[in-house]
């Protein structure tokens, strides 16, 4: 049989496995192998599948992975996140919607450590919605912006996504995670704007927080050092060209433990379920990895990613077409799949024709990053959307979908200012050379 014909059918039964419900790490090995072994003979696959798996879990670059989990583990685990909504809530609350732009900016400061946007909503929607319900607010306003907020984890560096995505097409991983700054901010301004004016023009969606004194205020901000410390460490470090990613990641690891012990919050139980947490995202991470790596070989000795970018480079579109086409293509993949599954089944194909058009790819790490965002809130998968709604068990699951809906619009807003003004994503990691 010819292996193009081979490497059609391998993508038809993939997409079956994905709609069925089978993970995506299992789907791509079963196709991978599969389908490499009709073509290339069961003992060439085989050792292929050694050294794959071999190769990249002792990749040096995604040690940086586990290191960064445990981070967002142990911060979430010892308190820090609640002392960091502490402080902004001092300082907001007293605004019209006060204590759903303190959620932002919580959310923000706390993807700052933890890379991961489930780990966000999780960590600040049982810190955050039971304020927000005791002073009243709408609840379709407060479970949707900490849903939407939550999406801030996996671009805020440093980001899981990105860490991810540079592992995948050998991208500077220090670079991207610099390259998320500035949209990161853009989004944080984006969400607090739409929670101000929505509550400008209907002040009863988010009442006046609580007030505090001078003294009480000042005394929060003791609660915003930890996360700065630690953000500094390992962003600092990686901007100034002094660490390497994994070493950045290793001292940000450090860092969340001298700080836990400083404030005696470290203890073996916290400990322990970091530890825990960390091991099974870890696992799950690298196995996707490994599985997307021998669907890519597969692609690639069957030729079918050759024939589509060969097919696309002869339709010629243009950047602006392309990406109209891509926008598309993964608000359809964020149906059925996650952040990690949409990412590695489509950079076989996606990376070889955007670097032949010319994009540049710590761009296209923002703009991919940005498109799972949207995908994380959209139904009708949108995974925040379902941990907001284990945590708001009052609030119907149509009730938290309409209240992001704003925020979805604030994301596609974020998306036209990166095709317009490709700068916001490479600027800072221009700088940095």
């Amino acid at each position: 049989m010819d292996p193009i014909v081979i490497g059609m059918i391998g993508v038809a039964i993939m997409i079956v496995l994905l709609v069925l419900g089978v993970p995506i790490a299992f789907a791509m090995a079963v196709v991978g192998i599969g389908g490499t072994a009709m073509v290339a003979g069961l003992p060439q696959t085989l050792s292929q599948v050694t050294l794959v798996t071999w190769d990249k879990g002792t990749d040096f670059i995604i040690v940086c992975i586990p290191l960064f989990i445990f981070m967002g583990q142990l911060t979430a685990t010892t308190g820090i996140a609640a002392d960091l909504y502490q402080f902004l809530q001092r300082w907001m609350g007293r605004m019209r919607g006060g204590l759903g732009i303190a959620s932002v900016f919580a959310c923000g400061g706390f993807g700052a450590v933890t890379g991961s946007s489930v780990a966000c909503v999780a960590t600040m929607g049982t810190i955050v919605y039971p304020e927000m319900k005791r002073y009243g607010y709408d609840p379709r306003l407060a479970t949707g912006v900490l849903a939407a907020s939550g999406t801030l984890g996996i671009l805020i560096p440093p980001s899981l996504a990105f860490a991810f995505y540079g592992t995948l097409t050998d991208t500077s991983i220090a670079a991207l995670f610099i390259a998320g700054i500035v949209p990161g901010i853009i989004t944080m301004l984006i969400f607090a704007g739409i929670v101000w004016v929505r509550c400008l023009i209907n002040p009863a969606l988010g009442p006046i927080g609580p007030s505090f004194t001078w003294q009480e205020k000042f005394a929060s901000l003791r609660g915003i050092l930890p996360i700065a410390i630690i953000f500094a460490l390992v962003i600092g470090t990686l901007y100034g060209g002094v660490c390497t990613p994994t070493e950045a990641s290793a001292i940000g690891a450090a860092g969340v433990v001298i700080v836990s012990l400083v404030m005696r919050r470290l203890t073996w139980a916290n400990l322990r379920k970091a530890l825990w947490e960390t091991g099974l995202v870890s696992a799950f991470i690298f196995a996707i990895i490994v599985g997307g790596y021998l669907i890519s070989r597969f692609l690639a000795i069957t030729q079918v990613t050759d024939l589509l970018v060969n097919y696309v480079t002869v339709l010629n579109p243009s950047k602006l077409q392309f990406i109209g086409f891509m926008v598309v293509m993964y608000l359809v993949l964020g149906a059925i799949l996650d952040v990690f599954g949409m990412t590695i089944l489509t950079l076989p194909f996606i990376f070889p024709i955007t670097t032949a058009l010319g994009i540049d790819p710590i761009w296209l790490g923002v703009f991919i990053v940005i498109m799972t965002e949207v995908a994380l809130i959209t139904p009708p998968v949108g995974v925040n959307v379902f941990v907001m709604r284990g945590i708001a068990t009052d609030v119907p699951m149509g009730q938290i979908f309409r209240g992001v809906m704003p925020f979805l619009v604030g994301e596609f807003v974020l998306i036209g200012l990166l095709v317009a003004f490709p700068a916001i994503a490479t600027w800072l990691p221009q700088m940095m050379k």
